[in-house]
């Protein structure tokens, strides 16, 4: 356990250094690496949404699905399975973006503020963790999506072959493919450093199981401080290495993409934690799944796609200048959701 522990504290230590170096070179700052946002930003691209400063196709992302796809059937991991509550778990990944862009930002990027030195993090991660705690309450009384099973191999790839068509594009940049002029969208590192990361990344990830919402979980749940010694490593390799740049930058105004609203980061934080803690991972984890064959994952991703879609076309999403009262009636929305469904799903088994 000490070597598992160890192990995984170093593994979490080069992620948070990439994150930083990706902010280095491009990147906006103390966004080396936020799933949500780069999903964000692909809907964007793909005119999901038209809001004109978050639109680039983030290939971090098709590196993290890609690399995870080759890691896992080299461990042979890959495994093409599903069916459990699918469209369930669509509408979880669709509050758990809403949440995220009230928060602005995955669990990740809430540590890689906390690395960058962005104390609204902090109240972001107590939401977060006080979302997980809510979530665990629902498993100790028997919460459960159901199980999945083994599907026809072709749906394994589906995700998979999204990433290289998103690539494709991203290479090719046909006229219909939206790519930001200002803003955080226009702001990224070149594209095989970000592909090369990502693919990195997605492979660590991959191997060392390291999800934000499950290291908080197994901590309350079981007592397994194993995955959170990955999220420490994440924060002390990405203080470290923003130290070594230059990049880290301590207080809670003039945080670059973030906002000061206390109660918009505790409840967006707390909504991507207990929707984390139903699905059993967080967006990254999602995302890490899809790539693995897991079609119940792509689902959730296709969740988070349409979340960031519905949030930037309703005016859901935060800005720097704080958060809409529709996105807090979302966030509201998606808690009452998540706690329905915890009692419901609850009381069948």
């Amino acid at each position: 356990m000490k070597k598992r522990s160890y192990v995984l504290l170093g593994i979490g230590g080069i992620i948070g250094a990439i994150g930083a170096f990706l902010t280095y070179y491009g990147n906006p700052l103390n966004m080396g690496i936020c799933v949500a946002c780069f999903w964000r930003d692909i809907a964007g691209g793909l005119h999901l949404h038209d809001a004109g400063v978050v639109q680039y196709l983030r290939p971090e992302i098709m590196g993290f699905v890609l690399g995870a796809m080759v890691a896992a059937m080299v461990g042979k991991d890959f495994k093409s399975r599903g069916g459990s509550s699918p469209f369930l778990r669509f509408f979880l990944g669709m509050f758990m973006m809403m949440g995220a862009l009230v928060f602005l930002g995955c669990p990740l990027r809430m540590i890689l503020r906390l690395g960058g030195g962005d104390a609204n993090a902090l109240v972001g991660l107590a939401g977060f963790v006080f979302g997980v705690a809510m979530g665990v309450v629902f498993l100790k009384k028997g919460f459960s999506l159901g199980r999945a099973y083994k599907q026809p191999a072709f749906g394994g790839y589906l995700m998979p072959l999204f990433a290289v068509a998103l690539l494709v594009l991203l290479i090719v940049k046909p006229d219909f493919i939206g790519f930001s002029t200002e803003g955080p969208g226009s702001m990224h590192a070149p594209l095989l450093l970000s592909l090369g990361a990502g693919l990195l990344v997605g492979i660590l990830l991959q191997r060392s199981r390291i999800c934000t919402a499950g290291a908080f979980r197994d901590v309350i749940l079981i007592r397994d401080y194993g995955l959170l010694m990955g999220v420490v490593g994440i924060f002390l390799g990405n203080l470290v290495a923003n130290l070594f740049l230059g990049q880290f930058h301590l207080g809670f105004t003039g945080q670059p993409v973030a906002h000061t609203n206390w109660l918009g980061n505790f409840l967006g934080m707390a909504l991507v934690g207990l929707t984390g803690a139903l699905l059993g991972g967080c967006p990254i984890r999602q995302t890490i799944l899809s790539g693995e064959g897991d079609q119940d994952a792509a689902i959730t991703v296709m969740g988070l796609l349409v979340g960031a879609a519905i949030s930037h076309n309703f005016g859901l999403a935060a800005s720097p200048k704080g958060v809409s009262t529709a996105g807090f009636i979302a966030v509201g929305m998606g808690l009452i959701f998540c706690v329905i469904l915890g009692i419901v799903l609850r009381r069948k088994q």
